[in-house]
């Protein structure tokens, strides 16, 4: 091979490592956004299940059926 390809080579593989850090670094960001919202979630659902019990109702809205049912 000559020094000009390795040359090349030796440069497309640094600069495929970096996009691959980079982009390894955007997935691990969406994986704590992503555990974020799911917690944000679960809890919401947790203070609706609450307040609906609160409000006197023998099953939770969300498990009753449709009126056109």
């Amino acid at each position: 091979m000559s020094e000009t390809r390795i040359t090349y080579l030796e440069e497309s593989i640094a600069h495929l490592t970096k996009v691959l850090e980079e982009l390894s670094d955007v997935v691990a960001g969406q994986d704590k956004e992503l555990a974020r919202l799911t917690r944000l979630i679960e809890m919401l659902m947790q203070r609706e299940a609450e307040r609906e019990a609160d409000a006197g109702g023998s099953v939770p809205l969300a498990d009753q059926r449709p009126p056109h049912w």
